[in-house]
């Protein structure tokens, strides 16, 4: 069984927080991210990963009390460290993991059945942590489709640019990554999964009002969210991924005027010009679902 829309977290803008550096955990709540990535990987040195094992815990129950974020914490590959990540990172708070690298259906459903173990032996009800998997490499994209429907833990999926470019011998950018990216957003919605993403790369984060382009055109395709590696960019994911308040009006509009017009006994109907059917008005339908979720969300940090 698939993960449905429904059933999906609002996580706009998941924000990168090195496990081991202080000053970034201090005031990772206070970023307004949607969910905070707690990073086991890229951003700790190889000598440092086990202290940031044993940091782990208390960075989780400080996140988790403040309460203003979801928690996800990013594992390493090759698969020894990914066990001893998992060991460490299975705990009371933490909503999922990020699972790097991933090589194929058989991985995630060995790393499923590792948490499913730790998830009854530490009393933590069964599929608490759902997986945020990661694609990065040509020949795990092939097979998107099988990865996204291994495990009903699996709750999105991303394609890591950077390291898929480094497979590829490229370069990470809007052109390059254009055609991966559309197949991992396929998949995932195939799926009922979340396409999480954007349609360039987050490593360059200086100039705000393109990347709010690169966000709203990303979000035009179907993505829903995207990982920051800088606070900065935290308000324009939140800000990007969420529906204009003109495109909102125009949906109340669309649902409302599609009402009457089924009480009259008319299937279609026109607005502005523009004939309005069954797929427009479900697109209305399901901005203005997300609308509020993003509302009750914005709530929940405010609280």
């Amino acid at each position: 069984m698939t993960a449905t829309a429904a059933a999906h977290p609002v996580w706009r803008s998941g924000l990168f927080v090195p496990v081991n550096v202080e000053r970034f955990v201090a005031k990772a709540s206070t970023r307004g991210a949607d969910v905070l990535q707690i990073d086991l990987e890229d951003s700790i040195a190889p000598s440092d990963k086990d202290e940031g094992r044993k940091l782990l815990p208390g960075v989780v129950e400080r996140l988790h009390k403040e309460g203003r974020a979801d928690i996800l914490v990013r594992i390493n590959q090759p698969l020894e460290l990914a066990v001893r990540d998992i060991e460490a990172a299975v705990l009371p708070g933490v909503s999922g993991l990020m699972i790097t690298k991933v090589e194929g259906p058989d991985h995630l459903r060995l790393l499923d059945e590792l948490v499913s173990r730790l998830e009854e032996k530490r009393g933590i009800a069964d599929r608490t942590l759902r997986f945020m998997v990661l694609i990065e490499a040509p020949g795990p994209l092939t097979r998107a489709h099988e990865i996204a429907r291994a495990t009903p833990r699996t709750l999105g999926m991303s394609l890591g640019a950077e390291d898929f470019a480094t497979e590829l011998g490229g370069e990470p950018n809007g052109e390059t990554m254009l055609m991966p990216k559309q197949q991992v957003l396929h998949a995932a919605r195939a799926h009922g999964l979340m396409p999480m993403g954007t349609i360039g790369t987050v490593a360059d984060y200086s100039d705000l009002d393109a990347y709010m382009k690169v966000v709203r055109l990303s979000a035009s395709f179907g993505f829903v969210g995207a990982s920051a590696i800088h606070p900065t960019q935290v308000p324009v994911l939140n800000a990007g991924f969420s529906p204009a308040p003109e495109a909102v009006a125009k949906a109340e509009t669309i649902v409302r005027m599609d009402k009457e017009a089924a009480a009259a006994g008319r299937g279609s109907w026109s607005l502005d010009g523009k004939m309005i059917d069954i797929p427009i008005v479900q697109r209305a339908e399901a901005l203005l679902a997300r609308a509020r979720a993003i509302a009750a969300q914005e709530a929940r940090k405010a609280a």
